[in-house]
């Protein structure tokens, strides 16, 4: 099986020709929509301690809104939190800085008229990614979680309740945001500071791949204190690999609720969860 084709992240954003939305302004109101475009502000040069500072406040934030927010929201409020710093630390600024995060999304979160067809051809091309990794990577997950966890009973398949809620939770509530922010503004603002140099199955990579995972592992066992959420630097290293890789938050987006939601499923399986 070849695996999908590298994206560039300026591929990410500059849709092809023909791609634009039937009705969309053009001419005059497409010259006036890119003048509007260019009044967004340019954000500051990153710095180390810029990213780290900011890495630490909102880690911060989210530790003390998981806490002090009622049981039944705090997932959602961590989300939104994760989310509200990433719109500050990039969303708020100019189409060339969110292309540049890997945050276009096909041009979801960035502030020009959509195109049908750029936003199917950036989600296949998510999905295709985040597919090949999770078949190879799930397999041996399993077996390693059932040497983990001690389970001796055979697997038995149980839906999970309001499937499509937990779908929808997994992918908008936990995966955009943490992605958004972990592979969208951290890592990405790292590499600018200290350039990667390591290729790795076809990504380049450096120290900002392992800062934004081990802070993404911290960030963890500081909202549910106990030693095996910090597990969670190594899928983070398969999502960095992966915003590397494909040029944005997409397939990462995708692995990891794919990831949170199998976990999910092994747990029921096993009858370690109801």
């Amino acid at each position: 099986m070849q695996p999908p084709t590298s994206i560039e992240p300026s591929r990410d954003v500059h849709p092809r020709a023909g791609d634009e939305t039937p009705g969309a302004p053009t001419d005059a109101n497409a010259a006036h929509a890119s003048v509007g475009a260019r009044e967004r502000p340019r954000p500051p040069e990153p710095t180390a301690a810029r990213a780290l500072l900011a890495a630490a406040v909102t880690t911060a934030a989210v530790t003390a809104v998981s806490y002090a927010a009622p049981k039944s929201y705090a997932g959602t409020l961590v989300g939104l939190t994760f989310f509200a710093a990433t719109y500050w630390l990039v969303l708020r600024y100019d189409e060339p800085t969110i292309r540049a995060h890997g945050l276009s999304l096909g041009g979801l979160l960035e502030p020009a008229p959509l195109s049908a067809r750029r936003l199917v051809r950036a989600a296949l091309h998510a999905v295709a990614w985040a597919t090949l990794v999770a078949a190879i990577v799930f397999p041996p997950f399993w077996l390693g979680y059932r040497l983990y966890w001690g389970a001796t009973s055979p697997f038995v398949l149980r839906a999970l309740p309001s499937l499509a809620d937990e779908i929808a939770a997994q992918l908008l509530v936990v995966a955009l945001p943490e992605e958004a922010f972990f592979r969208g503004y951290l890592q990405s603002a790292l590499d600018r500071v200290f350039p990667p140099r390591l290729r790795l199955a076809g990504a380049t990579l450096g120290p900002a791949w392992l800062l934004s995972s081990a802070i993404f592992a911290i960030g963890h066992v500081l909202t549910i204190q106990h030693p095996a959420r910090l597990a969670v630097f190594f899928p983070a290293l398969l999502f960095g690999w992966l915003r590397a890789r494909t040029g944005g938050i997409g397939a990462p987006l995708l692995l990891h609720a794919a990831c949170n939601l199998f976990s999910l499923l092994l747990a029921r399986g096993y009858g370690l969860s109801p």
